[in-house]
């Protein structure tokens, strides 16, 4: 695999030809690369997931050529120009993170990101309808107000992320990992969680009519404030859930199980609790 990122270096570098201190640079950018694609392979990540991760955070070659020093070429056993390289890539790679970071207000229509690392990026306010993130890295992303219209994260890390105000309709969160997810003020209509890992997510004020969590563990999350209207919840088993001023008459709760706390809020909703177990 050291040979292929070396490779993968040798392309991204060859139409900007000899510069100073290029072999040094793409020695220090192969130790980098090579040290994250262990990491992964060490976080469980198969060979071919860890090398497209590792390529996926290599950012943009243009900021990373504006960073490095052209006015010296390197001399043998030259320390500060060494340090000065170590520096500027050290840079370039910040100034990377934080350009790919910032998509929001952005027409990303049917944009597919499956496999990404999009960790803490920015997308609020974007059009992204019918894109693809399955199995992406979005920890702590934020989606704010973005039109989502159909589109897919299965599979993908969604922890800390934001939807807030957003439009989520159709769209499928099939496999995903949600939690502490913030769903609040979205519409969720026809929304999919198959499977699902839903855990400190919060869904209040937002719109799940039809929406369907059966047989789905679902713990600390809240759903206060929200439309459950024919929302099912068939087989799925609900630990300290938060129903506060919801509209749960209308929601499918047969073979659920539940704590008493949780089972206390759905009763003062008015819910059909027939067939509910408490656990």
């Amino acid at each position: 695999m050291e040979d292929k990122l070396k490779k993968f270096l040798d392309t991204a570098f060859a139409p900007y030809g000899d510069f100073p201190a290029k072999s040094d640079v793409l020695s220090e950018l192969h130790a980098n690369l090579v040290e994250k694609y262990n990491d992964l392979r060490t976080q469980g990540k198969a060979e071919d997931e860890a090398y497209q991760a590792t390529v996926d955070s290599f950012g943009d070659v243009d900021e990373i050529m504006e960073q490095l020093p052209h006015s010296k070429t390197k001399k043998t056993g030259d320390d500060d120009d060494e340090s000065s390289v170590r520096k500027a890539l050290k840079n370039a790679f910040r100034a990377a993170k934080a350009s790919r970071s910032k998509f929001s207000s952005s027409d990303l229509k049917q944009s597919d990101l499956s496999d990404s690392n999009l960790g803490e990026s920015d997308f609020s306010f974007s059009a992204l309808s019918e894109s693809k993130f399955d199995r992406s890295d979005l920890h702590e992303a934020k989606f704010r107000g973005a039109d989502l219209r159909r589109s897919t994260f299965e599979g993908a890390n969604l922890t800390d992320a934001s939807f807030a105000g957003s439009d989520l309709t159709d769209t499928s969160f099939d496999g995903a990992n949600l939690t502490n997810t913030k769903f609040s003020a979205s519409a969720l209509k026809g929304a999919s969680f198959e499977g699902a890992a839903i855990n400190g997510t919060i869904f209040r004020h937002s719109d799940v009519s039809g929406v369907v969590f059966d047989g789905l563990v679902i713990e600390g999350a809240n759903f206060d404030g929200t439309s459950l209207r024919k929302a099912s919840f068939k087989g799925a088993t609900l630990r300290d859930v938060s129903f506060h001023h919801s509209d749960a008459k209308h929601a499918i709760l047969a073979g659920a199980k539940m704590d008493k706390v949780t089972y206390a809020l759905l009763k003062g909703a008015k819910a059909n609790l027939d067939g509910v177990e408490l656990i």
